[in-house]
């Protein structure tokens, strides 16, 4: 006569498959998956690449590149949203992500870059002490990445941009960050340039530090340099969703600025 099996040993039985399942695929697929994730990144396809990391995620909840540039690519694509709730959402998302890579391994400047990112976009959509305290612990993380790895072009190109805007900021902001540091930390338009042209040195390909680049040193009373610094945005390849937006802002400065 036919026995059933009792339904504790069906459902003990079909997670047992479920977990071989998971470890088969974690084997198999992690590198695939993202050797993909870069390769559409590449193309380029972001979002697509994104999903791809966060399948990795799924397997390897700490994957240190899956985290970083997970985080990164929220950064990313959070910034081309039209909606500011949506490109919060992304950012937070972005958060998130760095702060679990930086739990794995403190001491990964991809994790500390990633965060900086992070905190540099959600800074943005702040004013006073959100801001300034964001600048703050910006700089903390880039310093640390660069200790690290000194040829991150991307922690000298936030380094860069952390000048630049240190250098901008008004009275109010000025006096909370003192407050913060115990005093003003020395940032410049000089050093801002001196970051971007680092970043220059170890990733002469990277578009947007061209017009960052170009803006420090517009401000900064070097317009012959700035304009051949848009000039040469406009004539590079795109490789990025994000280069299409940076070739366009460099085009209308180099109007605005003759």
């Amino acid at each position: 006569m036919y026995q059933p099996f009792p339904k504790t040993f069906i459902r003990c039985t079909i997670i047992f498959l479920l977990l071989i399942s998971a470890n088969t695929v974690s084997a198999q697929s992690i590198q695939q998956w993202i050797a993909e994730a870069d390769s559409l990144e590449q193309v380029p396809n972001e979002t697509a690449s994104l999903h791809k990391l966060l399948m990795v995620l799924q397997y390897e909840p700490k994957n240190m590149y899956a985290l970083s540039k997970s985080s990164e690519l929220y950064s990313r694509i959070g910034k081309r949203m039209a909606d500011k709730k949506t490109s919060l959402r992304y950012y937070q998302n972005a958060l998130e992500l760095a702060e679990r890579a930086l739990t794995v391994n403190e001491r990964d400047d991809g994790a500390r870059v990633s965060m900086a990112m992070a905190l540099g976009r959600i800074g943005m959509t702040q004013s006073g002490k959100e801001k300034v305290k964001a600048a703050k612990d910006i700089k903390t993380h880039v310093e640390i990445a660069l200790q690290v790895n000194p040829a991150n072009f991307k922690a000298w190109h936030i380094l860069g941009k952390w000048h630049y805007e240190v250098s901008n900021l008004n009275l109010f902001e000025k006096a909370a960050l003192k407050l913060l540091f115990g005093g003003m930390p020395p940032s410049s338009l000089t050093e801002a340039i001196k970051a971007y042209k680092k970043a220059q040195q170890y990733a002469p390909l990277f578009m947007l530090n061209y017009l960052e680049l170009a803006k420090a040193q517009h401000r900064n009373g070097d317009k012959k340099e700035a304009v051949q610094h848009l000039q040469k945005v406009i004539a590079m390849k795109e490789y990025t969703e994000d280069d299409v937006l940076v070739k366009r802002e460099a085009m209308d400065l180099l109007k605005s600025w003759k």
